[in-house]
């Protein structure tokens, strides 16, 4: 305890100090469980059962456990957990975020909180960044979980539904995170309960949980159905966009990543397309059409958002740099994107079903995660899913130097000190590792390099098959590797005989990035387990963080700052401006992340809505007595649209409410002759046709051909409603967009317009599900009074 008691110091020592109690007992049990049989260890897990069963909590077995699991680590892997990665897993079993520096055996450390909480025989998932991760750590760490008799699972994309509930049945189950998302939504699409693979959440460790809770919130999870859309549009589109100026005919938000039209450029596009008035709802596609098209002309860089490859355009994941195989943007942006690059024109995907990762991950009850590097967002983990940040001090001191930033004016000055620094340590041997920020960049650096005779690596979305073997290579001696962004690569750089002695792994930024994080996961690289190393930014002011997020700090700054003759600044203010552009981008971002899911909030209590109805008429077992209850009010509501309280009896619309009733009722309603003076007249006389209407329809309630019929025409409905609706929705977030630029207050709007817009989806499933259920009996009927030939 000697080290850990050292480290009780720490100023987080008061938070600490429970669990490092709990790490003394569990390693005086140590000696205990080394001297069990394989047999006694195995059944430790009936004995843990048996007392959960007997009303202890995990928190009363979990020292146990954990020694259990640690003494099986090292019979069936050979890895005995350190302390503190014991103390990460007694973090992670309370549902906080574990921060723990790279190469700490994260991997190791979800075993034990998986172990137990497993115990209690509801489901615990372990997500992983990508199916590399997800097959490589199932098959290592469930070795330890299947020895004490726990079935694991896993789950990616392309396996069968038979699969996939084998894999959710399972004690624990591995997976790529936007895989469990996408199942979730599959789930509420099915047309049987059979059809379903997962069961109810209880507890996900997430690693690298702030790459998929913090940066790939941005993007929600999209289940989409292709339709063919008109390429000769977006075509035009992008032609037109093409010729307009920016401020002049659109204006661009380049820190929010949003752009919208002036109202010379509306009036520009109405005068090309011929109409009128584009925000009227004929012309929402074009009008969609033309936002998508001006999206992917400012907002969408070639070799930065995406690549063009064999005549298709692949795009580029942000966080991670890969190329997201087989992923498309919706709603038409990547065909706007097509029109732009000349490529044919693919499907376009049509949303279906979306949830934000956010709104994913909170339905957990119980959420925990790992990382390198998290606590800059701890404010964001706690708010958004109440979730504390614990910083996991290292196993053994960090040696690694960190120095400071080298500054330039310009981006070739940059370029002509990284060539120099590259070369000069390269001479001695010395592994380097260049992190970029974008492929273009990553490009741009590689030629430099060429120039000078230097051989590196590339390892970037272009080269992507290689990168597990590039990255295990770039700690060997000589070897110069240039990598774009290195969250969640999953494998870590070793160093190479004899390089510990020429300081081992030195790591070169080359632009500060959007969040202090994604420097720190690119500076982590270098200095695990103690190893020696050293990182260092060479930047310049010309880079994209100041240029997109503090033009005008920039600005004022420029005039205070000195330079020696290769346009180093030498002043020590210049190091301000750095944080001061990083914070305000991080803001940024944060803003952005917040201001969208409050808008998907909206969305998310009427898709809970949708969905649990949905569940209801899946589980119906007599679908017909569940609309007619569930829907009953629909006729007192159409009495109350077309016989207004405030309009005089001779003013209403009598004739048009017996349309639409007989549309909806099996016997003939009629209004002739009735001479009502009160709505409550009205709805006495309907109410009688309705409870005949009701006694007919109960004359099917034991054909188990209507019902089923019914209950699939009544999912097919919710199903294709939804998805219009969804559409809706999505247009209305355009429009409030940009009625922000109008000051009026955008959430606000898209709450009440997106509310009356819902009210009246759900008006129409009721009254297109009675009208179906009016027409099964007459289409029954008249196939019993056919005569046979």
């Amino acid at each position: 305890m000697s080290a850990l008691s050292k480290i009780v110091k720490h100023k987080e020592s008061r938070q600490l100090k429970k669990y490092y109690q709990m790490i003394d007992k569990i390693n005086k049990r140590e000696e205990i469980y080394a001297r069990l049989t394989d047999e006694q260890l195995k059944m430790k897990t009936d004995q843990f059962k048996e007392m959960l069963e007997n009303g202890q909590s995990i928190f009363d077995i979990a020292v146990d456990a954990f020694a259990t699991v640690r003494e099986v680590s090292k019979r069936v892997l050979g890895l005995r957990h350190y302390d503190v990665q014991l103390l990460g897993g007694l973090v992670l079993l309370e549902g906080k975020v574990a921060e723990m520096a790279t190469g700490e055996g994260k991997t190791l450390v979800a075993s034990l909180p998986s172990y137990l909480i497993a115990l209690e025989g509801k489901g615990v998932h372990i997500i992983t960044v990508n199916d590399y991760l997800a097959k490589r750590d199932k098959e290592m760490i469930g070795q330890i979980h299947e020895f004490l008799g726990l079935k694991v699972g896993l789950n990616v994309p392309g396996i069968s539904n038979e699969e996939k509930q084998q894999a959710y049945n399972c004690d624990i189950t591995y997976g790529v995170g936007t895989e469990f998302g996408f199942d979730y939504l599959r789930d509420n699409m099915v047309r049987s309960k059979d059809q379903k693979v997962q069961r109810p959440y209880h507890y996900a460790i997430v690693d690298e949980i702030d790459s998929v809770l913090i940066d790939e919130a941005k993007t929600p999870l999209i289940i989409a159905s292709k339709d063919r859309p008109s390429a000769r549009l977006y075509n035009v589109c992008a032609k037109l966009v093409k010729a307009l100026r920016e401020d002049e005919h659109y204006v661009v938000d380049r820190e929010l990543k949003t752009a919208n039209f002036t109202d010379e450029g509306l009036d520009k596009c109405e005068k090309v397309f011929g109409v009128k008035n584009l925000f009227e709802l004929e012309h929402s596609s074009l009008f969609h059409a033309l936002i998508q098209a001006l999206r992917a002309k400012v907002l969408f860089e070639k070799d930065v958002d995406y690549i063009v490859e064999d005549n298709e355009i692949k795009l580029v994941d942000m966080n991670t740099g890969r190329i997201m195989e087989g992923r498309t943007l919706s709603d038409g942006l990547h065909q706007a994107i097509e029109a732009k690059e000349g490529v044919k024109n693919t499907e376009e995907n049509k949303t279906q079903a979306s949830i934000t990762v956010q709104n994913y991950y909170r339905m957990y009850p119980k959420l925990a995660g790992m990382t390198g590097t998290a606590k800059t967002e701890e404010t964001e983990f706690n708010t958004v899913y109440n979730m504390d940040v614990v910083q996991i001090p290292t196993n053994k001191p960090k040696i690694r130097k960190d120095l400071p930033d080298m500054v330039f004016w310009t981006k070739e000055q940059k370029y002509k000190q990284l060539v120099k620094e590259v070369k000069m340590r390269h001479a001695s041997g010395q592994p380097i590792l260049i992190g970029t920020t974008s492929i273009l960049q990553s490009e741009n650096v590689a030629e430099y390099l060429e120039k000078e005779g230097l051989k590196f690596q590339l390892l970037n979305a272009k080269s992507v098959q290689q990168e597990a073997n590039l990255i295990a290579l770039a700690g060997q001696k000589n070897q110069i590797t240039i990598a774009t962004n290195m969250a969640g690569r999953g494998t870590d750089i070793m160093l190479g005989e004899g390089v510990e002695e020429l300081g081992g792994l030195h790591v070169i930024g080359t632009e500060r990035n959007e969040s202090r994080r994604i420097d720190d996961q690119l500076i982590g690289r270098s200095g695990r387990q103690g190893d020696p190393g050293s990182s260092q930014f060479i930047i310049s002011l010309e880079d994209e963080l100041f240029i997109r997020y503090a033009p005008d700090e920039l600005e004022r700054y420029k005039p205070k700052l000195k330079a020696n003759k290769d346009g180093l600044i030498t002043s020590p203010n210049v190091y301000k401006l750095v944080e001061t552009a990083q914070k305000i981008s991080e803001g940024v971002h944060s803003q952005f992340r917040e201001y969208n899911l409050k808008l998907e909030d909206v969305i998310n209590e009427q898709r809970d809505v949708m969905y649990t109805l949905r569940d209801k008429v899946l589980d119906a077992e007599n679908p017909l007595t569940f609309f007619v209850t569930q829907f009953e009010d629909l006729y007192d509501e159409l009495i109350e649209e077309f016989c207004h309280e405030d309009l005089l009896p001779e003013e209403w619309k009598l004739d048009e409410l017996q349309k639409h009733l007989n549309n909806l009722l099996l016997p003939e309603l009629s209004f002739e002759g009735q001479d009502f003076e009160t709505v409550e007249e009205v709805k006495a006389f309907v109410h009688n046709i309705v409870e005949q209407h009701r006694n007919l329809l109960m004359e099917y309630e034991d054909n188990e051909e209507y019902q089923q019929t019914l209950k699939m025409t009544g999912l097919y409905i919710m199903d294709t409603l939804w998805q219009k609706h969804l559409e809706k929705m999505m247009l209305l977030k355009e429009g409030s967009g940009i009625r922000s630029y109008q000051q009026e207050d955008p959430i606000r709007l898209f709450k009440t317009e997106g509310l009356t817009i819902f009210e009246a989806m759900y008006n129409d499933l009721k009254y297109e599900i009675a009208i179906r259920m009016k027409r099964l009996v007459e289409q029954m009927e008249e196939k019993k009074n056919k005569p046979e030939n």
